[in-house]
């Protein structure tokens, strides 16, 4: 469970995905640069509701 507040985890699902189209970067590659694994960006960019 993550002990990010759910704004924490709205605010890095988006950057994530604005990092991800603006650098045509893989989910590994975003992985890498913000510190999470994989799960968690694509967790990110496809489950969270915002």
């Amino acid at each position: 469970m993550s002990n990010l507040s759910y704004d924490e985890q709205k605010k890095r699902a988006v950057t994530l995905g604005e990092y991800i189209i603006e650098h045509k970067a893989t989910v590994r590659a975003a992985a890498k640069c913000f510190g999470v694994s994989k799960s968690t960006v694509h967790t990110d960019v496809t489950n969270r509701k915002i």
